[in-house]
């Protein structure tokens, strides 16, 4: 079978791509993590996401979004991923997503109308401190519409004007509910990350009221591990694209760079890397491709699709961590220095690539998928 993206989907990466170039390159990021102080969610970039129609790609049409799938979803995650671009965008897509998907219709027409057009962040708070991204690691106890527990690390917290919290009631039975900015008992706890395109915090919760999705097509452990499921496909789709453009730019570099009179690139040792990172990065940016399709096709808690997720997350990890840590040493003594964008590319691909899953949890998924089929 032949597998692509459309044109629509390919004009859609490009459009996103060329308006990071145009109006938010990277002298713009190293202004946001040269600013650990700030927010990390600069408005120019928001605005214009917003306006390219970024924030409302899954939004269902009747509620002012675009409608469309995640295999769109994805190609603006690579493409801010390659930009090593802050903000809030992908919580704000996966707060919409646990609506679209687990919330009443009343729900869904007071917040997704909002958060397509980003008048409101979005995040999700599903895990505690360390614990697994299996749904298993929630932290939060629901007892009716009153959440207690911390959940952590939690993105953008403090900018958000919507919380989607994970949390289980008295039987261990997992929900997903919304919690508003100044509830009762809600604090938000900032939190230091060696990523400098993004602000974490901690999300606590004492008695807290909150409203619980439901009426929606999918409520429980159902709708906790779709949300879970296309968070990890995503931030996979941003692993990729930033491990393409840490390649790229590394084989552009050495192409140039000479060391006794050759450029460095056509040594032995740096072409078989290259050759070997090129096609590492080629079958993760396939998998995640193959991944936003099958859940785009599937039914929730698929077998098939829980391990073209998996096969995804891992290799998207795998291929950042090798290509932004060769991205370091191929640049030579210039790629050490804080003067350098590769640390950019480093520390998120570090950060991101356990998020909603690591490379070895993923695997250690795939083996119980697979052992019995």
């Amino acid at each position: 079978m032949f597998f692509a993206l459309t044109d629509d989907q390919q004009a859609f990466a490009a459009t996103v791509r060329e308006f990071l170039a145009d109006r938010f390159d990277l002298d713009a990021v190293r202004g946001v993590v040269e600013d650990p102080d700030g927010d990390g969610h600069p408005l120019t970039l928001w605005k214009g996401l917003a306006e390219q129609g970024a924030l409302a790609v899954l939004v269902p049409e009747e509620h002012d979004g675009l409608g469309l799938g995640l295999l769109d979803a994805q190609v603006v995650a690579r493409a801010l991923g390659a930009g090593v671009a802050p903000g809030p965008w992908t919580t704000t897509v996966l707060a919409a997503e646990a609506v679209r998907l687990a919330g009443s219709p009343e729900q869904q027409a007071r917040w997704l109308p909002a958060l397509a057009a980003g008048e409101t962040v979005g995040t999700v708070a599903l895990r505690g401190e360390a614990g697994s991204w299996d749904g298993r690691g929630i932290t939060v106890d629901a007892s009716g519409e009153r959440l207690s527990g911390t959940a952590s690390p939690v993105d953008y917290p403090g900018v958000a004007g919507l919380i989607v919290v994970a949390a289980t009631d008295h039987a261990g039975a997992p929900g997903l509910f919304l919690v508003e900015p100044g509830a009762q008992g809600l604090a938000v706890r900032d939190q230091h990350t060696y990523d400098g395109t993004a602000r974490v915090g901690a999300v606590e919760l004492a008695d807290t009221p909150a409203e619980a999705l439901t009426g929606g097509t999918l409520s429980g452990a159902d709708a906790v591990s779709a949300v879970l499921a296309r968070g990890a496909v995503l931030t996979a789709a941003d692993l990729v694209g930033l491990a393409r453009e840490a390649f790229t730019r590394t084989v552009d570099y050495d192409r140039d760079r000479k060391q006794f009179g050759v450029p460095v690139g056509s040594f032995q040792a740096i072409k078989h890397t290259m050759a070997d990172l090129h096609v590492g990065v080629t079958m993760a940016e396939h998998a995640v491709l193959f991944a936003a399709h099958a859940v785009d096709s599937n039914d929730a808690g698929d077998p098939a699709t829980d391990i073209a997720v998996a096969v995804a997350k891992a290799k998207a990890a795998d291929a950042a961590w090798a290509a932004t840590g060769a991205m370091i040493q191929f640049f030579g003594g210039i790629g050490f220095t804080w003067e350098h964008e590769a640390h950019f590319f480093y520390k998120r691909a570090r950060r991101r690539a356990p998020l909603f899953g690591t490379a070895d949890e993923h695997r250690e998924r795939l083996a119980v998928l697979t052992m019995d089929r």
